[in-house]
């Protein structure tokens, strides 16, 4: 028998998933009947607005940008709907469980009306707190990566970092000449752009992007792809960023001398970039052919976390990554982990450092909870005692 093509299955999931809400909080809810069938024309109403909104940049341009709004919004509510209805049932189970253990009557008929309300509201209020979040211009991170054996001459060298602009639907040109000017008030050495900067083709988004051209680093601005330039197009994208000034850099490296001491910059495709083209599969290995020896410190800028696996065995020093989001919102931070070796900070992996930023912007629904966007000032210091 033969399988469903996965985004039917996708849609069934979805379509599943509100009849789940729908059941367990309307029946519950200390509301009138209009009011519950106004939530119950809302569920249905979303099963409709998601897939669109998913699929906006494929609508006539008066009509995508409205419906990516509304169906990511209406996404982001209804995660935040099923996290709440799923703890709510686990709440009144274990309420239950405790009254059958007391051998006392279920009396949980308040608890369940209370929560059945509660959980729509509070879902309402995180989506908009969310939205806040994501919306407003990321803020500066700071990190101090100590370097053992640092030469006196690099400390203090800074890495102005972005990733995860995600231009598309709802990030536009303002926001994105937003970044740019928070960047360049950093005056930092280099401007290290991670990957997935956009969300659809070059012919949609390069006025969009063309503000990234701006952006302005003491030895220049560099780039690598994330997985999202080779859903959108990645020959098209990186050319496209080629005559906007920026260096791409796909399995090679630069030599920036500062100060009088060397320090190899080197870049690699998304670490799924082989799936897409056989010939892009990341190499960090290769990306440090000619390096020179004598250079102390070897800093990788790579999309995803996981390429940490390679580059710490190739000799790197510093790896920064994007890719997670730092989550974005429940639940996906859980889910994060599941694939990552690191979801976002500072951490060592033998002895390689791995900094993974949160994202500049942010995917799918404009919303973000206990990950907040950033912009970061990497600087190198010498590690105490070395």
């Amino acid at each position: 028998m033969r399988r469903p093509p996965f985004i039917t299955r996708i849609l069934a999931i979805g379509i599943l998933l509100h009849v789940y809400i729908g059941l367990r909080l309307i029946p519950d809810a200390p509301v009138s009947d209009a009011i519950r069938w106004l939530a119950g024309l809302y569920l249905v109403a979303s099963c409709v607005l998601i897939p669109l909104g998913t699929r906006a940049r494929r609508m006539a341009p008066r009509w995508s940008r409205q419906a990516a709004w509304t169906g990511l919004t209406a996404m982001g509510f209804f995660s935040s709907l099923l996290v709440m209805t799923v703890l709510r049932d686990v709440v009144l189970a274990a309420v239950w469980a405790a009254e059958a253990l007391r051998g006392v009557p279920h009396g949980d008929a308040s608890v369940r009306a209370a929560s059945a309300l509660a959980v729509p509201v509070l879902a309402l209020l995180v989506t908009l707190l969310g939205l806040f979040n994501a919306r407003r211009l990321a803020r500066v991170v700071t990190v101090d990566v100590p370097i053992a054996g640092l030469p006196p001459a690099l400390a203090g060298f800074t890495i102005a970092q972005i990733s995860d602009v995600h231009v598309g639907p709802t990030i536009r040109r303002p926001y994105v000449e937003a970044i740019v000017a928070a960047v360049n008030a950093l005056s930092a050495d280099v401007v290290a752009i991670t990957g997935d900067v956009v969300d659809g083709p070059v012919d949609q988004l390069s006025p969009h992007t063309a503000p990234l051209a701006g952006l302005a680093g003491r030895y220049g601005t560099y780039l690598v792809t994330g997985n999202h330039e080779y859903y959108a197009g990645a020959r098209e994208w990186v050319a496209e960023f080629q005559r906007l000034g920026l260096q791409v850099l796909s399995n090679r490296h630069v030599v920036i001398s500062h100060n009088g001491a060397r320090l190899v910059l080197a870049g690699v495709t998304d670490y799924t970039a082989g799936q897409f083209d056989p010939a892009q599969r990341s190499d960090p290995r290769g990306a440090l052919l000619g390096a020179p020896a004598d250079a102390a410190v070897r800093i990788l800028l790579a999309h995803q976390p996981r390429t940490a696996i390679a580059a710490e065995p190739a000799g790197y020093t510093l790896q920064i990554s994007g890719h997670t989001h730092g989550g974005q919102f429940l639940p996906w931070n859980f889910f994060v982990r599941l694939q990552q070796p690191f979801t976002a900070g500072l951490r060592k992996m033998g002895r390689l450092w791995v900094y993974t930023s949160r994202g500049t912007g942010y995917w799918g629904p404009p919303k973000r909870v206990g990950a907040p966007s950033e912009i970061t000032r990497i600087r190198l210091v010498p590690a105490r005692g070395g």
